[in-house]
């Protein structure tokens, strides 16, 4: 199959710049993307001409293959104006990735539709749904809860539990598989009001008996253990990087994104304000800003190592050859989740520093605040949780999770 031709004047290079450059029409449609619990169409749109679609996509369907450095700091960008819509946009390029491990004819379905490989592909991985057993494939019926950017999505995977054909139960917990489902074959619930990352459209979506072919079929237990069903890809280093792992870094660069926003956004205000009763007529001239602006920017500075620190090792890894320990997959997890945290203080330092005016809807401090606590409650990335399971594994024990 010859490669589909690239968008006119877009080469791969240069996706963190022309992200850059939409970031004023991101930041003008954050408070309408929360109003609307989801991405306007025109951003997503834009968002399509940068390429960011299309970073995980396989280089024979028009895709780039873009280096993970390189994704962060493009999500990062976009989290800097509206977490949700980098949310949704890392989750659409992210489930492209895990698209690219499905056997070779799925992958065709995918990328030589009408998007071509700036097909958005939604997917959840907690289980909802049951497959059945039917014709060489699944009957596949049920919800998948926290869709992100289902409303814009073209396909979704949707993790089900594998039920035997004739209700015979099966021994030891049920085998999980994500099945492939066209989105227009599935019904999208009304039913995502949230505090935090409403923008993301992170409704549920159902299967009612729906039929799916067993080459858009992929055990999630092979594929957390670094198997793939594409014949193609199977030999790419770039296609041998842990997904999970890939996620943690993904989900960091949006809290990176958090917390520089805030950082910025407190920047500013402090020269624009006083602090209410008392003599400092601009809060910039004040000491405790002093403290605080140094405190808040340091807390992302580290974040920003740690999440270097974290991607470097994923990708030197995947260009060597290297696999993983168990503690050091636990430790990038862990790390995650700490980037995560720092950037969450730093958010909470400058907010608390804000004063009553920062609560308008209009002023992005308050939505970053809550954004990055909804961030921070992701059972992926909750730091607390994160760093529980890096202290069994130091301390010799089970980590009590196969999501490693």
């Amino acid at each position: 199959m010859p490669p589909r031709a690239t968008v006119v004047g877009m080469a791969e290079g240069g996706i963190v710049e022309r992200v850059r450059e939409l970031r004023p029409l991101i930041r003008r449609n954050a408070l309408r993307a929360e109003r609307e619990r989801r991405v306007p169409d025109e951003v997503v749109a834009a968002l399509a001409g940068t390429g960011v679609y299309r970073m995980n996509v396989p280089a024979r369907y028009g895709g780039h293959r873009t280096p993970l450095r390189t994704q962060v700091d493009a999500f990062a960008e976009i989290a800097a104006e509206c977490a949700s819509t980098a949310w949704v946009t890392l989750g659409h390029a992210g489930v492209s990735y895990i698209a690219s491990l499905f056997p070779d004819e799925a992958q065709d379905d995918f990328f030589t539709g009408p998007s071509g490989p700036d097909v958005r592909i939604g997917g959840t991985l907690v289980p909802g749904a049951t497959a059945v057993p039917y014709d060489g494939g699944y009957r596949v019926d049920g919800p998948s809860a926290f869709a992100t950017g289902c409303h814009h999505a073209q396909w979704h995977l949707l993790t089900a539990a594998v039920v035997p054909a004739g209700g015979r139960p099966r021994q030891g917990p049920p085998e999980a598989v994500w099945v492939a489902v066209p989105m227009s074959e599935l019904e999208i619930l009304d039913d995502w009001d949230v505090t935090g990352l409403a923008g993301t459209g992170s409704n549920t979506v159902v299967a009612r008996d729906i039929p799916v072919p067993a080459h858009r079929v992929l055990p999630v237990g092979p594929m957390l253990d670094g198997q793939s069903l594409s014949k193609t890809n199977a030999d790419d280093p770039f296609y041998r990087m842990p997904v999970l792992l890939l996620f943690c870094a993904w989900a960091a660069s949006a809290a990176l994104g958090a917390g520089r926003a805030a950082t910025a956004e407190f920047g500013e205000r402090i020269h624009r304000r006083g602090i209410t009763y008392t003599f400092h007529q601009r809060q910039h001239e004040a000491t405790v800003t002093h403290l605080q602006a140094a405190e808040a920017q340091l807390r992302v500075s580290a974040a920003e190592l740690v999440v270097a620190r974290l991607v470097g090792e994923i990708e030197t890894k995947a260009r060597d050859g290297g696999t993983y320990t168990p503690l050091e997959r636990a430790r990038i997890r862990a790390e995650s989740g700490y980037a995560a945290r720092l950037c969450k203080e730093a958010v909470d330092l400058v907010a608390a520093a804000s004063g009553a005016s920062s609560l308008q809807r209009d002023v992005p401090m308050q939505r970053i605040v809550r954004d990055i606590q909804a961030l921070c409650l992701h059972s992926f990335v909750n730091p607390a949780t994160n760093l529980e399971i890096y202290g069994r594994v130091l301390s010799g024990v089970d980590p009590g999770t196969p999501f490693l």
